[in-house]
């Protein structure tokens, strides 16, 4: 399967797994699932840790790499794919997960409801 995490899910995944649902888990550790991190959650993560809204490992992003997520960059065709978007919601960095899922064909795992509303495929973490 072909997953992209929202930033929640990441953070999850990476420091509290029990608040992942069981099948969630099992996904993301299947050896034939393409579990990918998008520049933009990481880009969310260090704006909140800059203010203070998150507390985290300055490293966290080390252990997304010894646990093997592949690394999703921010295209220009996945910002041009933003602008097709419904204005559903404002999040910047939800829309561009969306976008890059739409684009590459992922399935994005959250549980943002918003996200539903946009014509994405969606996994229930």
């Amino acid at each position: 399967m072909r997953l992209l995490l929202d930033t929640h899910v990441l953070l999850w995944s990476l420091f509290d797994e029990s608040l992942l649902s069981p099948a969630t888990i099992r996904l993301l550790k299947d050896p034939d699932s393409l579990v990918m991190v998008s520049a933009v959650s990481a880009w969310e993560i260090s704006i909140k840790q800059s203010i203070g809204k998150l507390r985290i490992p300055q490293h966290w992003y080390e252990v997304v790499e010894e646990i093997g997520y592949t690394p999703l960059t921010i295209r220009v065709d996945h910002a041009l794919e933003v602008g097709n978007l419904p204005n559903l919601h404002k999040d910047p960095f939800d829309r561009m997960l969306v976008a890059q899922a739409r684009v590459e064909g992922l399935k994005i795992v959250t549980r943002d409801e918003r996200l539903r509303r946009y014509s994405v495929d969606i996994l229930a973490a």
